[in-house]
């Protein structure tokens, strides 16, 4: 998994949502990260991080992409990654809409 900064992160992106327009699925996460690389200990207490980060990772077949957004870049970042998924989301497949018994039971 490579760790980006943010700007290369959306613009990698950007690239990997052009490549599963014809097949394939990005698969996104978003998760809370505390900046820790290793497993808390369970005995001493160890203080609680003053700043919270979040960890975002994007995988399309096996090419995986991953970046840490600080409190600080999260409304620029936030933005930006909105305006990605609004102007990557028009290849949607339409759902079929299902013709129900009720409607048939209706008629009759």
């Amino acid at each position: 998994m490579v760790l980006l900064e943010n700007d290369t992160f959306l613009t990698e992106l950007t690239k990997m949502f052009q490549k599963a327009r014809n097949s394939g699925t990005v698969t996104l996460t978003m998760k809370r990260y505390d900046g820790r690389t290793k497993p808390k200990p369970r005995k001493g207490t160890i203080a609680d991080p003053t700043e919270f980060k979040c960890l975002v990772r994007a995988s399309l077949g096996n090419k995986k992409l991953s970046t840490v957004i600080s409190q600080k870049d999260v409304n620029k970042v936030q933005m930006a990654y909105c305006n990605l998924l609004k102007g990557n989301m028009d290849g949607l497949k339409k759902r079929d809409k299902k013709t129900g018994k009720s409607k048939v039971k209706a008629t009759q």
